[in-house]
Parts: C-alpha cells; sequence; structure tokens
C-alpha cells in the first residue's frame, strides 16, 4: 500500500514541537521510518509528545500508538532515543478481524 505523506500536516508537529521547546517543555518526537505491508501511516508520519502528555500527529492508532507515547514520556525523564517495531503478522491479523497483516518501526527521540 502507498501512501503520500501530507507536508502540512507534518509541518503542523514539527511546528507544534518547536512551539513547546521554545517554551520551556521537554519534547519527544516519534517518526515512522520504516513500513512493511499494511501500516495505519506512512512512512515520516510524526507524532510530538511534550512532559504533560500533550501530542500532535499520528504514527499509528490504538495500542500501537498509546505504547510509542509511553516510551516517549519514559525518554523524556531519562533522555536518548529509541526505535520500536511494531507487528501482526497475516495469519494473526485475520484471527483479529483485520484484513491483513503489516509491521511498522518508529524512531523515538528526545529533542532536548
Amino acid at each position: 500500500m502507498t501512501h503520500s505523506l501530507d507536508i502540512a500536516a507534518q509541518d503542523d508537529v514539527l511546528k507544534n514541537a518547536l512551539d513547546w521547546k521554545i517554551a520551556g517543555k521537554k519534547v519527544a518526537l516519534a517518526t515512522v521510518i520504516q513500513t512493511w505491508g499494511s501500516a495505519p501511516r506512512p512512512l515520516g508520519s510524526q507524532l510530538a509528545i511534550d512532559e504533560a502528555g500533550n501530542m500532535v500527529g499520528s504514527v499509528s492508532g490504538g495500542c500501537v500508538e498509546g505504547a510509542v507515547i509511553q516510551e516517549a514520556l519514559g525518554l523524556l525523564e531519562n533522555g536518548g532515543n529509541t526505535v520500536l517495531e511494531f507487528g501482526v503478522s497475516d495469519d494473526q491479523a485475520w484471527e483479529v478481524g483485520l484484513a491483513c497483516g503489516g509491521k511498522i518501526r518508529i524512531f523515538v527521540e528526545t529533542l532536548n
């Protein structure tokens, strides 16, 4: 599946992240760096999270995005970066009622 990245939406994420940083908040940025098969968001999609849990953008949906947010909040406490990988096989996807499987890798970094 091919997606076109909405540049305006990506710019909004980066603008919000910069505004939060200028305001003195700790900020983390998550970016989709690789996808295989079916993925809910295209390569390059971003999610910014501040220390209070405010967020803008999206890298996935549901429990994947929740896990990315939790990881980002942990990184804001300790600094650094990480790569997260989530996926489901085609067989597992059918078992849970999804049309197809897929994997997604997300780079999460602190901007401080």
